[in-house]
Order: C-alpha cells, then structure tokens, then sequence
C-alpha cells in the first residue's frame, strides 16, 4: 500500500502500471518531476488542518492505550515485509485509496473530520515508528500522489527523527507538515529513545485539467488492485477484533 517492492506481484495491473508508469509521469509532471519535497504553505487546506492537529492528537493518545492491538504495518501489507518486523512499524489505517476503514474512522470521528478538508485525500493513517527504527529505502508506486505528514508525536532532539527523499533531508515538528513525492527513493530514521508518530495522507497531486482527469484514472485502476483491496480487509479484520464483544453487540457487527 505504500510502495511495491522489487519481486512483488499484484498481477496485470501492476504489471501494466510498471509498463507504462515512466512515459505516462514524465508527461503529466515534466515541470516538477524532480521536485522532493514542497512548500505546505503552497497548499491552501495546509493552514487549517495544522490548527486542529491538538484534536487529532487527542484521539491518537485514546488509541496508544491499546497500542499493543494495532496492527504491524507487515502484518496488513506482505509488501512492507522487506522494510519492517516485529512491532517497529504500527499503522493504524482510516482510508486507503478513497476505501474507507469504517471500524477505524469511528474511534476517530474528529480525525476523519479534519481529513475532509483535504481535496483529493486518498489514504490516511497513523505511522507510528518504535525507538531507533530505521526503514530503508523505497520508493512509492505511482508519481500523482503527493504524501503528506502531520508531525503528532516527534522526538527530540530535532533531527534525531528525520527523513531523506532523493538527496534532500527534512525533520518532523510537532503540529506542523511535510510534503513530499514519496515516488523518489527515500528512508527514515528515529534514532531516539521514544516512539515518531505522524499523521501519514496521501493526495492527488494538483494537476490542470485534462491532466488530473488521467491522473484520477490511474488513481481508480490502482484503488481496485489487490495491493490495496487485501490489506483493507486486513485492516478491518484487525479493527473489528480489536473490539470489544459489547461494541461489537451494539453496532450490529457480526462476530
């Protein structure tokens, strides 16, 4: 869900999209398909999710008193096996590609509410890095999305919890955001003693028209492969487990 390793295989989809990917981004983003990271106040929703990020912090802290019950990012997605294990990588997934997690959004109301302010939001989830986790390089599957990052939890000292895309180098602030095309190769460190979490989106990146009707296409083709459809189920088979048996009673989910 977050990047297609070599000697993965999701079928003709992935295939296609591999075949075609390098002709299709060099003519929708030739202006700035070099471009690591950029600037959030170039984003005009930046401003009024960074102003809430207090609520969503708040639902996050209700979360980690059960953080022994979200899932491994391994765990939903085969795909991430070569870039995590054990417990060093925890996502607590709300949407994936415009499928939205239900069980997920409700423990998390106010930050589903804040994700609605951003156009073209495809994923959303909470990344949460143990002490001295170090993932290393990858790339993302597809150049028309843009990741973006909410810092919720950053270690100090600054620069201990940072990340490097192409040869450029960034480091989280606590309620403040980062923007960058996760297509370049990149990795993370946190070389502290405490645990990173952000606020992990992804959106559509801002093309004109006719340029971002192909774009949202492409999006569409790759929301319906099995590299997202079978982690969501994960996602919602961890979810309802994770429930207690009276919720479950009293949503009417089946056990």
């Amino acid at each position: 869900m977050v990047a297609w390793p070599k000697g993965y295989h999701t079928g003709g989809v992935r295939n296609m999209l591999l075949m075609a990917r390098r002709p299709i981004e060099q003519l929708l983003f030739f202006p700035d398909r070099h471009k690591t990271f950029f600037d959030p106040n170039s984003f005009p929703w930046v401003a009024s999710v960074e102003a809430e990020w207090g609520v969503v912090r708040k639902e996050l802290d209700a979360l980690l008193t059960r953080r022994e019950e979200i899932p491994n990012f391994q765990d939903i997605s085969d795909a991430q096996k070569h870039l995590t294990e054990g417990d060093q990588w925890k996502t607590f997934w709300l949407y994936a590609y415009g499928k939205k997690a239900e069980e997920n959004c409700a423990r998390c109301p106010e930050t589903v509410r804040v994700l609605e302010k951003i156009p073209g939001m495809a994923s959303a989830m909470f990344s949460i890095l143990a002490p001295k986790k170090h993932i290393p390089e990858h790339r993302g599957l597809w150049k028309g999305v843009l990741r973006y990052h909410l810092g919720l939890v950053v270690p100090k000292p600054l620069g201990s919890s940072r990340i490097r895309v192409g040869k450029d180098i960034q480091c989280w602030e606590e309620g403040k955001s980062m923007i960058f095309d996760d297509s370049h190769p990149h990795e993370v460190w946190n070389d502290c003693d405490s645990q990173r979490i952000v606020l992990f989106v992804d959106v559509e990146r801002p093309l004109p028209f006719p340029l971002a009707a192909l774009n949202r296409t492409i999006i569409w083709i790759i929301a319906r492969s099995p590299s997202v459809a079978e982690p969501m189920d994960r996602v919602r088979n961890y979810a309802i487990a994770s429930t207690k048996p009276a919720d479950r009673g009293d949503k009417g989910v089946a056990a």
